[in-house]
């Protein structure tokens, strides 16, 4: 599980509670009205804006903000050379036999293809493919937390005029002018806090896990090619080492006669938050 999303959220609020409790009452920004304009508007337009299946999909493609772990790239090509190593030493149907145990949905559909004699360039067509659909899918999860983002200030406001309307008509008693307005403001806050510290990172943190997803496919697509050309071991090291950082380049080092292992690289892909489409987002499936 990725702490960071939670721990963020957590402690960007408890500093801003701490905040206002050192400069008087916590008591005085909470306001359920206020809540039920800021929060429930921001939900309301989202359901008129998006279709439910999106907004069912998109509450699991938000468990990867919370629970997926950056993929350990190291490993999935540690695994894809030991899979070249085997099907160079045995031939690619040697491959079948050793489908079982790639727990990665997306390789072992592009292994299969492999066995089964696609050509090259279908296969990349084939994979590429579902890499797009993979891509759509994490966009529309960071459309819909921009939309609130966009929504929450608005009925912010939106509570704070009401709020000011109704301070107006006790406008001739001074005195319930001043908490009158600070209960209108309240809104103007809450929006501006869903949106900055909750929406808006939850968005970008997709984001980041969409296109660390979108490289680990594409080292896969390129050793699953690699693999079916019959390139030598080293020469799909080298290929696959080009899309790692150099200071990572050295932890990929090729061992001849290391067997792929049932861990490998669906061992360091974590499921997109075990329900992004069931396990299979992180695949590739398509939903």
């Amino acid at each position: 599980m990725d702490l960071t999303t939670l721990l963020g959220i957590v402690a960007g609020m408890t500093l801003v509670g701490t905040a206002i409790q050192m400069g008087g009452s916590l008591r005085s920004f909470i306001d359920i009205p206020s809540m039920m304009i800021t929060i429930g508007g921001t939900i309301a337009s989202t359901f008129i804006n998006f279709r439910m299946d999106d907004i069912k999909n998109v509450l699991r493609v938000t468990k990867v903000a919370f629970t997926r772990r950056p993929p350990q790239l190291t490993s999935v090509i540690t695994q894809i050379i030991s899979l070249a190593e085997l099907a160079r030493r045995e031939g690619l149907l040697a491959l079948d036999n050793s489908l079982d145990k790639v727990k990665d949905d997306f390789l072992r559909h592009g292994l299969q293809l492999v066995v089964d004699g696609v050509d090259a360039a279908v296969i990349r067509e084939i994979l590429e493919t579902d890499l797009d659909a993979v891509g759509e899918r994490h966009k529309m999860g960071r459309k819909l937390f921009d939309q609130m983002a966009l929504f929450a200030p608005a009925f912010g406001m939106i509570g704070t005029l009401i709020g000011l309307i109704q301070m107006l008509r006790n406008i001739n008693n001074p005195s319930a002018i001043g908490p009158g307005m600070a209960v209108a403001l309240v809104t103007t806050f809450y929006g501006a806090l869903l949106a900055y510290l909750v929406f808006i990172p939850i968005s970008g943190k997709l984001a980041v896990r969409a296109s660390e997803e979108a490289l680990e496919k594409e080292i896969l697509i390129e050793g699953i090619l690699a693999i079916q050309s019959g390139d030598n071991p080293r020469i799909v090291e080298e290929k696959l080492r080009a899309f790692l950082p150099p200071a990572t380049r050295a932890k990929v080092a090729y061992k001849k006669g290391v067997q792929p292992t049932a861990a490998g690289a669906a061992g360091a892909t974590v499921a997109a938050g075990a329900g992004d489409t069931g396990t299979k987002e992180t695949a590739g499936a398509k939903t």
